[in-house]
Formats: structure tokens, C-alpha cells, sequence
């Protein structure tokens, strides 16, 4: 959290995040392309053109995957919270391959006609009656679309500047932007190809990520009763040091309990700046740190350390039997409450 404002606030964890993510497109363009070309006939010039085409296409296909993935590991499994937080960096990068895509396309089909290539293409764009022979083209530049509006918006600035419930809105684009990249696959690839991998990587990575995302929301109905006013959370040991347990009250209502060494409080699970959630972060110098920007809370209170004003909701809890209870009635912003001690036994 700063005074000062910075157009990209650049670390080493982002500097390093980045790093990998190209290093890996970079590899597996190398890769597709050193293995593809054998297989090819490079008598023919467009094999070698189609060879890059279908590289920079299923990276950007299997970018995208992975990233709908992120959100539903990251809930049911903490160790992927790393990859979570510069996710938007990730779909940037995804948009950039994708377009690289979408360039060979158009400069290789397109490229031989009077009219520009876009007009060339939407030119072709016939037969939406049938299955065989159905313009993909008009999918994949929709999707190509969408995936533009999101990584050119995935600033901060359009975050502050839409309004946080706004913008999340607008990145639910990339569910749409999924679906067409999959029936533009479905309908292209496979009326051209008799090689059953893709196919079989394709198929099962798009039931990954439905089946995924199933598990997370499973996981996250299971909230007790609205009409009691304790709702179970967890053992006080289940929560690793300087970390924090996140409990469903409701399902627009999440509380972050946070831990540090034998103290326990809960807090809300929304950052008072831009909505981030507070209980993928950790305790940094004493503070609930939220993992987006590093806006600070002390955990007793909700407030933010001098000289911000920022303050969120706490909840009352009680120990029962070597387990936590949340009230679910949450306080006033800013509302001192005495933390829950308790000593964890075997804490290594």
C-alpha cells in the first residue's frame, strides 16, 4: 500500500511470474514447431505457414484453459494461490499469442484478394445452416474480440475507473471467449484430422475445467443454516501461521480468519479498495496484507495503519471444543475485537 501512485506496481514476484509465463510459450512454440516439422511437407511453403499457425493457436488455447482453471484450484487447493495473483498477466499474454494466431490466419487465407483481409474474411462467412463447412472464422474473431477488451481493461485504472462489481462483470467475458474458442476448435480441427491426441487433450481439458469449477462451487455451498447465528469455521490448527482460513457464511459473504502464532481473528474477506480477497493474502509486519495491491489491515480492528483511513468489517468468534465459531452477524467497520488465543499443539 502506497501514497504514491505508480502506473504498474512491478516486483520481483511479477518480474518472475512473467518470466516463466513466456519462457514457457517460447518453449512450446519451439517445441510444436522442431516436432510439427517433420511430419510436414515443406516442398509446400503453406505447410510451413499452417505449422505456426496451429503452434501459436493451441498455446493460446491451452493458455486460456489453464487460466479458467486457476480461480477453482486456488479455492480448493491454497498452493495455487501464487498463480492466482497475476493472473490478469497471464490473459494479457494469452491475447498477444492469440492475435499472433489470428495474424497467420488472415495474412496466409486472406491475403490474395482485392478487399482487405478482414473484409475477405467476413466475405467468406457463409453456411451458418450447417455443421460441415461452418465458418469458424467469425468464432475465433469473436473470441479474439473479447480477449482484447479483457487485456486491454485489466488495468487497475479500469478497475477503480468501472467500479469493482462493473469490471468483474466484464472479465466474466472470458467464459463466452472460452466457448467460442471451443466450438471453433470443435468445428475446424476435428472436420480436419484424423490425429486423435488433440483430440483427446482438448476434450479432457475442457471437461477440466467444467469439472473443476463444479468442486469449487460444491465446496463452497457447504454453509450452515442462515437461521444459526455460530456458524462453524475449522480447527484452530487447520490454519498455517501468518495465513487465513476462508468460511462461506452466505453465498455473497465470506470471512477471512487470520492467525498469528497463538491469535486468532476474522475479518472480512473483502479488501475495502477494490474488493480483493483478503484471505489469499497473508500477515505482512503485523497486517493483513491483501495479495492484490497490499492494502493493510490489523486483524483485531480492520483498520488500516496510519496514515490511511481504509477500514473493514470484523466477527465476533468463540472456541468450542478445539473449534472456531463465527458469528454471523458481522461489525461495524472498524470494530475492535478481542482475538481468540489458543495454542496449537505440534506446530512445527
Amino acid at each position: 500500500m502506497s501514497v504514491k501512485y505508480t502506473p504498474v506496481q512491478w516486483n520481483k514476484n511479477k518480474w518472475g511470474y512473467d518470466a516463466v509465463l513466456i519462457a514457457l510459450v517460447v518453449l512450446y512454440i519451439t517445441v510444436f514447431i522442431e516436432v510439427g516439422t517433420p511430419a510436414a511437407d515443406l516442398a509446400r511453403p503453406l505447410d510451413n505457414a499452417i505449422l505456426r499457425m496451429r503452434a501459436f493457436g493451441t498455446c493460446a488455447l491451452w493458455m486460456l484453459t489453464f487460466i479458467l482453471c486457476i480461480g477453482p484450484l486456488a479455492r480448493l487447493d491454497k498452493r495455487f494461490l501464487p498463480v492466482l495473483y497475476n493472473r490478469r498477466h497471464f490473459g494479457v499474454l494469452t491475447a498477444v499469442v492469440a492475435f499472433t494466431h489470428a495474424m497467420y490466419v488472415f495474412n496466409w487465407y486472406f491475403s490474395f484478394t482485392a478487399q482487405t483481409t478482414l473484409a475477405a474474411m467476413l466475405a467468406s462467412t457463409n453456411g451458418f445452416g450447417q455443421i460441415l463447412g461452418f465458418p469458424i472464422e467469425i468464432l475465433g474473431l469473436v473470441s479474439l474480440i473479447l480477449l482484447g477488451i479483457l487485456a486491454a481493461t485489466s488495468h487497475d485504472f479500469w478497475l477503480t475507473f468501472l467500479s469493482a462489481p462493473v469490471w468483474k462483470s466484464l472479465h466474466l467475458l472470458i467464459y463466452p471467449a472460452y466457448a467460442l474458442v471451443v466450438a471453433h476448435v470443435s468445428l475446424g480441427y476435428f472436420q480436419d484430422s484424423a490425429n486423435p491426441v488433440f483430440g483427446v487433450l482438448f476434450v479432457g481439458s475442457a471437461l477440466g475445467v467444467a469439472v473443476l469449477h463444479l468442486l469449487a462451487l460444491l465446496k463452497e455451498r457447504k454453509v450452515n443454516d442462515a437461521a444459526t447465528e455460530w456458524v462453524e469455521a475449522c480447527k484452530p490448527g487447520d490454519i498455517q501461521d501468518k495465513r487465513a482460513a476462508i468460511v462461506t457464511l452466505s453465498k455473497d459473504e465470506r470471512v477471512a480468519i487470520f492467525r498469528t502464532g497463538s491469535s486468532f481473528s476474522a475479518v472480512s474477506n473483502a479488501c475495502a479498495h477494490q474488493g480483493g480477497p483478503l484471505g489469499e493474502g497473508k500477515i505482512v509486519y503485523g497486517c493483513v496484507t491483501c495479495p492484490w495491491h497490499g492494502f493493510s489491515y490489523k486483524a483485531r480492528n480492520g483498520r488500516s495503519p496510519a496514515p490511511f483511513t481504509e477500514m473493514i468489517p470484523t466477527y465476533n468468534m468463540k472456541l468450542e471444543d478445539g473449534t472456531l465459531y463465527i458469528d454471523r452477524k458481522a461489525n461495524q467497520p472498524g470494530t475492535d475485537v478481542e482475538p481468540i488465543i489458543y495454542e496449537v499443539e505440534n506446530d512445527g
